[in-house]
């Protein structure tokens, strides 16, 4: 994707209320080898960018003064009541490094599932993102996890996730293997299947 911004010089509490009120947000780009640079967006557009997934999870080519650098969104501080975006921060990319950053999960085939077809189960996302380990050219913008067979009663951790070639687990969430889906039965299920096991065996 790719975000067109422009150099700031003015920087304080004064300058970014006027960029503000001017319809601009005020941002930062920072890393690799280069000194920070302030600078500015349109505030409409960066609205609605906002809005896609895959602004938040995918590499961005982000041109300033007409010359692009490929970055990563790293912060976005919002408004506590308006809908108004107050500051942005971009962090440089560099190809030849590993980047560490949070890609979501999507997840296929939920409610054909055995576990909910069959089972009655109800799937529950204990996360819908997972911290990940890539060089920049084989980030994904989603990583997808299949629901169709999944059992009742199981839960899916990390690990069991399918990550494309050149992808890792970062390695804390490696280590923790922390549960991403949990597949269970509700109360009032199982109750009404005791009872339906009891009346058969009184008949």
């Amino acid at each position: 994707m790719k975000v067109v911004a422009f150099e700031r010089s003015l920087q304080g509490t004064g300058a970014s209320r006027r960029l503000r009120n001017a319809g601009k947000t005020p941002a930062i780009v920072y890393g690799a080898t280069a000194e920070p640079q302030l600078i500015e967006l349109d505030h409409n557009a960066l609205f609605h960018a906002l809005k896609k997934e895959a602004f938040h999870s995918s590499i961005l080519d982000l041109e300033i003064a007409g010359k692009s650098q490929q970055v990563l969104l790293r912060d976005v501080q919002y408004h506590p009541w308006k809908q108004i975006i107050l500051h942005v921060d971009f962090q440089r990319v560099d190809p030849s490094k590993k980047i560490h950053t949070k890609v979501p999960l999507h997840f296929l085939n939920q409610e054909t599932s055995k576990a909910v077809k069959q089972g009655g189960a109800v799937l529950t996302h204990v996360m819908n993102e997972v911290d990940l380990v890539c060089l920049p050219a084989n980030l994904p913008e989603f990583i997808e996890v299949d629901l169709t067979n999944v059992e009742v009663g199981k839960s899916l951790h990390v690990k069991d996730l399918n990550l494309p070639k050149g992808v890792e687990l970062a390695p804390h969430v490696e280590q923790e293997n922390p549960v991403f889906l949990s597949v269970t039965v509700p109360a009032a299920v199982v109750s009404e299947e005791g009872a339906a096991a009891e009346g058969g065996d009184a008949a």
